[in-house]
């Protein structure tokens, strides 16, 4: 049974940075792949990033690329989400996940089967 807790969102101008936590708790399985999701208001949930669970690669949405930096720590289970150059289109709620298998299918919310509560992020203009 494995448990995440996202931290680290707020409200923020645009052009600053935020730097997005999430810890697991629990047996996770440190060799698959974990990821940032998002969903705003009257939105579908999307794509934001996704790390190998051995690091070596990391996905990102196109429209995040050179702003947003994924990273892990699996001794402490714990993956990143830093955050720079925020623009308003960037406002949701950011989500973590993680699943208990391999797969080489990282950036579709089915290929996850542990998710965390959520923390907001606001940009404002």
């Amino acid at each position: 049974h494995v448990q995440l807790v996202e931290s680290g969102g707020g409200l923020v101008q645009a052009a600053g940075s935020l730097r997005l936590s999430c810890a697991a708790s629990g047996l996770i399985f440190s060799a698959g792949g974990m990821a940032w999701f998002r969903q705003a208001p009257g939105k579908e949930r999307e794509f934001v990033a996704a790390i190998s669970g051995s690091c070596a690669n990391a996905y990102y949405e196109d429209s995040v690329k050179g702003r947003f930096t994924i990273s892990r720590n699996n001794a402490e289970k714990t993956v990143f989400l830093q955050m720079k150059n925020l623009k308003p289109e960037d406002t949701a709620i950011y989500y973590c996940a993680a699943r208990n298998y391999y797969s080489r299918t990282y950036t579709y919310s089915t290929g996850y089967d542990v998710w965390g509560q959520g923390t907001q992020v606001t940009v404002s203009s």
